[in-house]
């Protein structure tokens, strides 16, 4: 393997800090479901937060690197309403957008930056308005 083929350990943090909150996502909104039923908006972004997953593990076999547990597996928080899943939601996207302007200035690979924007613009552009419409539709 080349250098360019090679992460270094910020790359490889950057990767898996990625991986953990889609994780996370993935696992709040898939207890959601399981509690509340296949309740929009978390049946689509559910779907959504696995591509996202299946986008950063293509990065990981990319450049041979080890892919961490999920660790939310199992630990999803739990909410007493869909009302507050939807409040959670928006507070989880505004981290997720957060957590993906403080990665991008993390490597200059072309194929980490387009993956990390996608998923940065998928969470401003439709996962948080989706969220912010269920939290009026059912506050």
């Amino acid at each position: 393997m080349s250098d360019e083929d090679t992460l270094d350990a910020r790359e490889r943090q950057t990767l898996a800090d990625a991986l953990d909150d889609e994780y996370k996502s993935h696992e709040t909104y898939a207890q959601v479901i399981r509690d509340f039923g296949e309740v929009r908006p978390f049946i689509n972004i559910v779907e959504a937060e696995a591509r996202h997953i299946a986008a950063l593990l293509a990065l990981f076999d990319r450049y041979g690197t080890v892919q961490p547990e999920n660790r939310w597996a199992g630990k999803a928080p739990r909410f007493k309403s869909v009302h507050a899943a939807c409040l959670a939601g928006v507070q989880g996207e505004i981290e997720n957008v957060a957590l993906y302007d403080r990665l991008l200035a993390s490597t200059r690979r072309a194929d980490i930056l387009d993956v990390f924007q996608s998923l940065r613009a998928a969470s401003q552009d439709r996962h948080l308005p989706a969220f912010q419409r269920c939290a009026q539709r059912n506050g």
